[in-house]
């Protein structure tokens, strides 16, 4: 399949820039995966198309303020994006202006409460650089650094807690699992209490996720590594609600991409963490799943294709331009889509 098979127009202004007031008042278009069919509902309805015996499936990750401002020691200013943890204070990053952090770079930040050292230049332009700190890394990083907003948005964010899911737990992600900061504590103590049982498991989302597919063949496209975790009890929930003719729901592609990684071919789903690069488009199999709860993506995007694989291609774009006549807000602060 082509790129060009996941194009679609979409306006600018539909780009969602700062979270809404409430969480789950964001809208929410049920799309029928076997008609196609389209309802146009609201968030906080979500519980009615669920029912007794389901299971939610979650991403508990928590978005690292991986965004560093400071200073070059030969002058002029810098910027890191911590990308992957290396162990040993030594991490991957994303660094502005790349030309001007060379091997050997020395950096500071937060009045030498923090320096480092660019050491390599790694595969894809990134930079392996070597912090120096006193006491705990994540602690200073708290003190330091900034939420990294997606690049398509401009607008400062007032509140960093609209950018972390409300049962946000396991700190190393560089981008929010979006699809669950439409979720309230409140929105799910009810699903809960309808006898849906909620379950975790964790991927670090990197900012691979917004990496463009460059190849006009998908299937040449190279997908990023990302770190995932699937506890016992979560395998043990989602295998039991399969052996009773429940329905897996995952919320998000990063839940999706961390099941369909550890299930068998038989869907079972086995307990453990790996690095996973799965890439799922039109054709893919899905071995555990059985619907979908994400936000609406970029076109000719992995996540597009994603839930392509899903719904057919067809009934996406479909869905995606009556979306976008109806004025849905996209990407990560945008509207959500259930697809089921």
């Amino acid at each position: 399949m082509k790129k060009s098979d996941f194009y679609f127009e979409l306006p600018e202004e539909l780009i969602a820039q700062t979270p809404l007031e409430r969480r789950d008042a964001s809208r929410l278009l049920h799309l029928d995966k076997e008609t196609g069919e389209i309802e146009h509902r609201h968030f906080y309805e979500l519980p009615e198309y669920l029912r007794p015996g389901d299971c939610l499936v979650l991403n508990d990750t928590r978005v690292l303020p991986a965004r560093l401002l400071g200073c070059r020691r030969s002058g002029g200013s810098v910027e890191l994006v911590l990308l992957r943890d290396l162990g040993e204070g030594r991490w991957e990053c994303l660094s502005r202006p790349g030309r001007k952090t060379k091997p050997g770079t020395e950096l500071s930040f937060g009045d030498d409460e923090l320096t480092a050292t660019v050491e390599a230049v790694a595969e894809g332009g990134n930079r392996i650089v070597q912090f120096h700190y006193e006491g705990i890394f994540l602690e200073v990083l708290e003190r330091l650094g900034k939420m990294p907003l997606p690049p398509y948005i401009k607008a400062e964010l007032q509140d960093s807690e609209r950018y972390q899911t409300v049962y946000s737990r396991e700190l190393g992600s560089a981008a929010a699992p979006t699809a669950g900061l439409h979720f309230t504590p409140e929105l799910l103590k009810q699903i809960s209490d309808m006898g849906v049982r909620v379950c975790y498991v964790t991927l670090h989302v990197g900012l691979g996720t917004f990496r463009p597919v460059k190849e006009e063949e998908i299937e040449d496209h190279e997908m990023h590594s990302e770190f995932c975790v699937i506890p016992p009890e979560t395998a043990e929930i989602v295998n039991e609600t399969k052996r009773e003719g429940g329905r897996v729901i995952a919320v998000g592609t990063t839940s999706c991409r961390t099941l369909e990684s550890f299930a068998e071919e038989n869907g079972e789903l086995k307990p453990g963490s790996r690095w996973t690069d799965i890439f799922i488009y039109p054709g893919y199999r899905f071995k555990c799943i059985d619907a979908l709860i994400t936000n609406f993506h970029l076109p000719e995007s992995t996540l597009i294709m994603l839930v392509s694989a899903l719904a057919g291609r067809e009934h996406i774009l479909h869905a995606y331009e009556v979306a976008v006549q109806e004025g849905y807000r996209f990407f990560s602060f945008g509207d959500s889509m259930l697809i089921l």
